[in-house]
C-alpha cells in the first residue's frame, strides 16, 4: 500500500469550504477508481490560515497513476482550490506503509508479559 501526503494553508475564510470541495468533489472521484482505498483530513489552526494535511491510501502506484497521470508525484490542485489557499505543496510524498496496527488485537501468549503487583 501506498500513503500519499499533500499539505496546503488555507485562507481561513475559506477552509471549510475547501473541507466542502474534499467531501463533494475529490473524494467521490477517487472512490470511483480501482485501487483508491481511503482519505484523511487532517486540519490545525495557524496564526497564518488554517493548515490542512491530507493524506490518502492506495493500493499501489499504478493506482494513483490513474488520479494524479504519469508524474505521480505532481500535486493535483484544480484551480479552484488555488484560490483558497495561501500556499500549497506542488510535489507530494509518497509513503510504502509497511505495517498497520489496529487499535485492538488478541493478546498472543507468546508475547505475554507477567502482570506484577504493586506495593
Amino acid at each position: 500500500m501506498i500513503s500519499r501526503h499533500w499539505n496546503g494553508l488555507c485562507k481561513r475564510d475559506a477552509a471549510d469550504r475547501y473541507v466542502e470541495h474534499l467531501e463533494r468533489e475529490t473524494f467521490p472521484q477517487l472512490a470511483a477508481l480501482p485501487g483508491f482505498i481511503r482519505a484523511s483530513i487532517l486540519r490545525r489552526e495557524l496564526a497564518a490560515g488554517t493548515d490542512f494535511q491530507v493524506v490518502t491510501l492506495w493500493e499501489s502506484l499504478a493506482a494513483i497513476e490513474a488520479f494524479a497521470g504519469q508524474d505521480v508525484d505532481a500535486a493535483v490542485v484544480p484551480a479552484s482550490v488555488q484560490a483558497m489557499m495561501l500556499s500549497y505543496d506542488r510535489r507530494v510524498a509518497h509513503y510504502e506503509v509497511v505495517r498497520t496496527f489496529p487499535a485492538f488485537e488478541e493478546p498472543r501468549p507468546d508475547l505475554a508479559r507477567p502482570r506484577t503487583k504493586r506495593p
